[in-house]
């Protein structure tokens, strides 16, 4: 088989396979959200309400992890500024809502962006139960 042939095989499945992902993901995968439909879901995965108080307390807890972040050390202890990214030095907008309207407004970047700052904070993918947590306090916040 020609260079050109396999070159175009792989690419019709790496296109296949990235549409059965999308399949299988619901046919809300794509789509808009707002924060509340999803604190709404994280709630229902967790079969529990998110607890501000909780959410605060993990969005300031430093998990002893390498760097010794925790999520207030690139965001803010007030989410309702911008913060600044500590490896990067970049300025990241507001995380709360009511400060920065198109925050949790992506189902798909909201859980990319859980999956990567858990993973570099928390050491570990964070629970539903803890996504409700600190989307209900971000909630909270005014500018």
């Amino acid at each position: 088989m020609r260079r050109t042939q396999r070159t175009h095989q792989r690419l019709a499945l790496g296109a296949l396979c990235a549409l059965a992902l999308l399949a299988g993901m619901g046919p809300d995968a794509a789509q808009a959200a707002t924060p509340a439909e999803l604190l709404a879901a994280y709630e229902a995965q967790a079969k529990a309400p998110g607890a501000p108080e909780r959410g605060q307390k993990l969005f300031n807890t430093n998990f002893g992890r390498e760097l010794g972040f925790s999520c207030a050390s690139c965001h803010g202890a007030e989410p309702v500024r911008n913060g600044r990214d500590q490896v990067t030095e970049k300025s990241i907008r507001p995380l709360a809502p009511a400060a920065h309207a198109p925050r949790f407004t992506d189902k798909t970047k909201v859980e990319t962006w859980f999956r990567l700052n858990c993973m570099d904070v928390v050491g570990r993918d964070c629970s539903a139960g803890e996504k409700a947590d600190v989307l209900s306090w971000l909630l909270t916040l005014k500018p």
